[in-house]
């Protein structure tokens, strides 16, 4: 049977000295600790996961919206609900190697981004960043992505801290869609379009 997602599992039901601490299993977090979905190399084409997202249905490939040269999408693997990354469609990995177009298009879509997901999802905050290289923390080096992440008072707690874990309380594909309703269309958004 498949896992359904975290469970709260009583610490006095385990083997070993009780705690009184409530565990809080996340076992589908273990594909991406153990790398599943990473690319084999850092070659463009369908095993870069950047690459093959906009040839898959908008909703298979998380996509929220799309534009000329760049598109946005919902993290797989999260840091909070409603975790977007901006990702030209081209394959390149230096911010420096991309072009005037899409430097301007990979702005306005964070911008977009950040609207909508203070209409949609109410944040506090955001962090925003690009990870360039390996050793900067890219997950995925070879195909430039910013991250957007709302940020929400009181979020940050232990998991990721101490369990590498972060709990969500929305399904992926139930964020995608409110963002995707919520992105603007039409000429006076840049031309950008929604899914």
């Amino acid at each position: 049977m498949p896992d359904a997602g975290p469970e709260l599992v009583d610490a006095r039901l385990l083997v070993g000295e009780p705690d009184g601490l409530q565990r809080l299993w996340t076992p589908h977090r273990m594909v991406y600790i153990e790398g599943e979905n990473k690319p084999s190399d850092d070659a463009a084409g369908p095993g870069c996961p950047f690459c093959r997202i906009p040839s898959l249905p908008d909703e298979e490939g998380l996509v929220v919206a799309r534009g000329g040269v760049a598109f946005v999408a919902l993290n797989l693997y999260p840091y909070n609900s409603g975790h977007l990354l901006v990702c030209p469609y081209r394959h390149v990995a230096d911010y420096t190697d991309l072009t005037d177009e899409e430097v301007a298009e990979v702005a306005t879509l964070t911008r977009t981004a950040m609207r909508v997901l203070r209409e949609v999802s109410h944040p506090h905050g955001f962090n925003l960043g690009m990870n360039q290289g390996d050793v900067a923390g890219a997950g995925i080096a070879a195909h430039l992505h910013q991250h957007v992440v709302p940020r929400w008072n009181g979020d940050a707690n232990f998991l990721p801290v101490i369990a590498r874990t972060r709990a969500l309380p929305e399904l992926l594909a139930d964020t995608r869609a409110r963002l995707a309703a919520g992105w603007p269309t039409g000429p006076d958004d840049g031309g950008m379009i929604a899914p």
